[in-house]
């Protein structure tokens, strides 16, 4: 195990310096006349900043003081920075081999300072959208659905990632904001916290502040089992909301179960654990889960509606396109499958760079129709 970690860590470390090689090349090569000082200035800033994001990722799995926290922040807005400027550097030789094989009109002096002052913008303007959580609304039409639950809501909130970046203020203006909704019901669908070291307890007191009147329940991401995850289950319980421990609860004649992260990977392991909670076919249910994976598991089971988040509907370019060819449609939104309702959402928070370019945090509010 040690030895996959060292592993793991060499080669983020290498796509790291990769990543920053390919910048500083590009920048350097679109110069006519380069100052000597200045390329061995940033040739040495480069380098310091390709070591940055794997140490300070490392040091906030153990500690949790003022300036571990700061390196860390500091670490995560240079690697969303670093994202686009690689994007930017990628565009200024698409541009120039347009330009050599099209005989386009040369403009490269100003191409890489175009480039990289937009990729520049560009975070800047995704470190604001994510800060701007949005409220989605959606109708659900559910069979079986008991008449007491028709009109009522449910609130769907999920990769709140509380940790180094995304601390106290944060979950309070979320907790605020669904006070403020007054939903029926809350499920909270994993990856609440990071799983940095902090303290868990101090964070979620917040929902010690909402008291919607069917409950709120919590399952597992897979953030809170990178390592044992009874401090979080501990400290969410004690705030007041209910873990569903790979269970069923009846809510005036809807079922809902949750399944945690880990034991939802295997399909043999849901399929088991769903038909222990001994579904009725004939009752509406929800199955809260971290991650829109294994619905045909799900559907086969009866589910009437699956509530998910995991994956940040991609966050940033380019993984936007990666996490469209992984989870296909079910990537974010709504949709079918099978006789089987699925929802996504892109989450509250973010992981690793504070930003997001092309997608939008969501507190997601379903009304049952």
């Amino acid at each position: 195990m040690r030895a996959r970690f060292i592993r793991f860590v060499v080669v983020i470390q290498l796509i790291l310096l990769t990543a920053h090689g390919f910048v500083y090349e590009t920048w350097i090569a679109f110069q006519k006349h380069p100052d000597s000082s200045g390329i061995t200035w940033l040739k040495v800033a480069m380098a310091l900043l390709s070591v940055t994001f794997v140490p300070a990722s490392l040091l906030g799995f153990r500690y949790s003081n003022f300036w571990t926290k700061l390196f860390y922040k500091f670490s995560v807005v240079w690697l969303g920075m670093l994202n686009c400027l690689v994007l930017a550097a990628g565009l200024c030789w698409i541009v120039y081999l347009g330009e050599w094989v099209f005989r386009f009109p040369a403009g490269q002096p100003a191409l890489p300072e175009s480039a990289y002052g937009l990729a520049a913008f560009t975070g800047f303007c995704g470190i604001i959208n994510a800060r701007r959580v949005r409220l989605k609304r959606i109708k659900v039409k559910l069979p079986n659905l008991p008449p007491s639950w028709r009109g009522r809501t449910a609130a769907l909130v999920s990769d709140l990632h509380l940790g180094h970046v995304n601390g106290r203020g944060f979950i309070r203006k979320i907790v605020a904001r669904l006070r403020s909704l007054g939903p029926d019901v809350v499920f909270i669908a994993g990856d609440l916290f990071d799983g940095a070291r902090v303290s868990a307890s101090y964070l979620a007191e917040e929902w010690k502040q909402l008291s919607p009147e069917q409950g709120a329940y919590f399952v597992t991401g897979n953030h809170e089992e990178f390592s044992d995850p009874a401090q979080y289950l501990d400290a969410v319980g004690n705030a007041g909301v209910r873990v569903l421990n790979n269970e069923r609860v009846t809510l005036e004649g809807l079922d809902i179960i949750g399944v945690h992260y880990g034991d939802s990977v295997r399909p043999e392991r849901l399929r088991s654990i769903l038909q222990s909670a001994g579904l009725d076919r004939s009752r509406a249910s929800i199955l809260v889960i971290h991650a829109p994976h294994q619905l045909e598991v799900a559907e086969e089971q009866g589910v009437s509606l699956q509530l998910s988040g995991h994956t940040h509907a991609g966050q940033i370019y380019p993984f936007i396109w990666l996490i469209r060819r992984v989870f296909r449609q079910y990537a974010y939104g709504l949709n079918r499958f099978g006789k089987m309702m699925v929802y996504t959402s892109s989450g509250c928070g973010t992981w690793g760079p504070p930003m997001r370019v092309g997608t939008r945090p969501e507190i997601v509010l379903i009304e049952f129709e």
